[in-house]
Parts: structure tokens; C-alpha cells; sequence
């Protein structure tokens, strides 16, 4: 019998910490393509959480130009968290589908503090043709999705780092990447 379980669908379709437009348009691409049925096929309960608000790029201004709009970024982030810690609370999976890869530090961030009031250890993951380990005084761009794991592993940028109740929310020797390609000095 195939292990079943509660999966809760959240959308982030932010695009804040990127360089360029279009992966604000991940949760409705995935949507499209049935991502949600196609997991019900599997025997699972899906909960289509729909998308977390977040702003619109051509309403903002970047602010920092070593960390753009990381202000609105981390709010999201923490709104995100809040949602992650609920579904992990109610004993649900959250499938966490976005947008950029800042948005990992309020769902990596609840995942692991959930781990830690059960008593678990935290493995990370981190599937990425780059580190994401970038700080503000490294990145040449000043784009929040090449610093998420810096923010889960330290404490830059702050506005990131600070996310929930452990810090760092991720132990080093507990991260794994996966399909790097490309590494920053």
C-alpha cells in the first residue's frame, strides 16, 4: 500500500529577488499543468492553499542596491513561514511552489524550527545550478535570490536571517547542493 499524506499547495509567485521577470509565474504554471490533481492521482489529500500576497515589482523601488528589495522580500518570507509552520503544525506536507529562490528562507526557516521543537535533526538539500550563498557585501548584483542559504546558514542579509526562531536556522554540515554549476568567489 503506497504511503499516503495531507499536502498543502502555497504559491509564492514572487519575483522581487530576481534580476528579470517570469518566475513570478511558476504557481500558475504549475497549476495549469495539474500539479495538484496529478498529486491527488497519487492517493494524496491536497489543500490548495492559493498564493501568499506579495508586491508587485513596478510598485516598488529597489532600496539597497547590495540587497534590492529585501525589505518586501522578507516580509513575504515571513508570511510564508507563518503558512509553512501551520501545515507542518496540522501534520501536513507543505509543496512549496514559487517565484524566486529568496522565498526559501520562510519555508526552509519554519521547517526547521518545526524539526527542532520534534526534536529532528534538519538535512537541506539544495537544488540549484548556484550556491545562493551570496551576502550583501559579496554580490555583485544586489538580487536577494542569490542569497537565501547565506541567510539560513549566517546572519546576512539580516533582514532574511532573522526569520523565526532559530539562528542559523540550518546547520552547515547539514547542507547538501545539488547540480551546482556555477560557483562566486
Amino acid at each position: 500500500m503506497p504511503l499516503t499524506r495531507a499536502l498543502r499547495l502555497i504559491g509564492v509567485p514572487l519575483d522581487l529577488g530576481a534580476g528579470r521577470r517570469g518566475v513570478d509565474m511558476g504557481p500558475s504554471a504549475l497549476r495549469i499543468a495539474e500539479l495538484g490533481p496529478r498529486l491527488a492521482s497519487l492517493g494524496h489529500t491536497v489543500t490548495d492553499k492559493g498564493d501568499l500576497r506579495y508586491p508587485v515589482r513596478e510598485t516598488r523601488t529597489p532600496g539597497d542596491s547590495q540587497k534590492k528589495h529585501v525589505r518586501e522580500i522578507a516580509r513575504v518570507c515571513r508570511r510564508l513561514y507563518e503558512t509553512t509552520t501551520a501545515a507542518l503544525v496540522d501534520g501536513a506536507m507543505p509543496i512549496v511552489v514559487g517565484g524566486d529562490h529568496s522565498l526559501a528562507t520562510g519555508s526552509v526557516a519554519a521547517t526547521a524550527a518545526h524539526a527542532r521543537r520534534r526534536r529532528r535533526a534538519l538535512g537541506l538539500l539544495w537544488v540549484d545550478a548556484h550556491a545562493d550563498m551570496n551576502t550583501p557585501s559579496t554580490s555583485t548584483s544586489g538580487n536577494v535570490h542569490g542569497m537565501p542559504l547565506a541567510a539560513l546558514l549566517g546572519p546576512e542579509p539580516s533582514e532574511l536571517a532573522s526569520i523565526g526562531e532559530i539562528r542559523p536556522a540550518v546547520r552547515p554540515d547539514r547542507v547538501a547542493l545539488v547540480g551546482v554549476r556555477s560557483l562566486d568567489q
